[in-house]
């Protein structure tokens, strides 16, 4: 007998399944395996898959799925794409600190954040200090107050995890990675939105920079 179980519940299992690495990326699940993991019908499979699917997060194969894995030129893209979007994101952010429109408890929740952040990346817990990062910079768009601009880092978010994750390793920008949230956090607190604007920038080329670097370090050792 299947689990009645919301369409809704269906979705966000699998999705946590994905994002969590409950998939791997070689490997094609079939819809009945889900199923089967899941308890339910092959139907709100099907249907979470299809959601998942316009997500950017996997690739139909058949009656299966594969995640969908971005290219070293698409994820290079996607860096350069959130660069602007999160950059202007930080712009509209420092705006609205400027006007007084931002709570303190706010400001504050970055700093624990970038601080836990760094401990964690410090400390050698890659997964939980990739979740704080992403945290630290959703919250800092979240600062602007529009959701569409939250909505699609999400995603765009969601996709960097996934294609960056089996290539997770100690960072070497461990430090400046640090020092680049210190100078956003202190462009927002001073609601100067051209200086949050450009460290946001800033901090997103160098990390896209420093992946494609590290990605033609393996090809050229592999």
């Amino acid at each position: 007998m299947y689990a009645i179980l919301p369409h809704v519940t269906v979705y966000e299992s699998l999705r946590a399944m994905v994002m969590t690495g409950g998939i791997r990326d070689d490997e094609r699940v079939a819809e009945s395996q889900l199923a089967e993991r899941l308890g339910v019908s092959r139907t709100p499979v099907r249907e979470a898959l299809q959601r998942l699917e316009s997500d950017g997060l996997v690739r139909a194969q058949g009656r299966g799925i594969r995640l969908r894995m971005l290219s070293a030129d698409e994820l290079m893209e996607l860096y350069s794409a959130r660069a602007g979007l999160e950059g202007w994101a930080a712009f509209q952010a420092a705006q609205r600190v400027h006007r007084g429109e931002v709570p303190p408890a706010r400001l504050a929740m970055l700093d624990t954040l970038a601080a836990e952040t760094h401990e964690l990346t410090v400390s050698g817990d890659l997964a939980r200090a990739v979740e704080a990062n992403r945290a630290f910079h959703e919250a800092v768009a979240a600062l602007a107050d529009n959701q569409v601009i939250s909505g699609t880092l999400k995603r765009w978010w969601d996709q960097i995890v996934i294609s960056t994750r089996r290539s997770l390793q100690s960072p070497e920008r461990t430090q400046s990675v640090h020092a680049e949230h210190g100078v956003i956090l202190r462009a927002l607190r001073s609601g100067d939105a051209a200086a949050a604007r450009a460290a946001v920038e800033a901090h997103a080329f160098a990390t896209r920079d420093a992946l494609n670097e590290n990605r033609s370090e393996t090809r050229s050792t592999s």
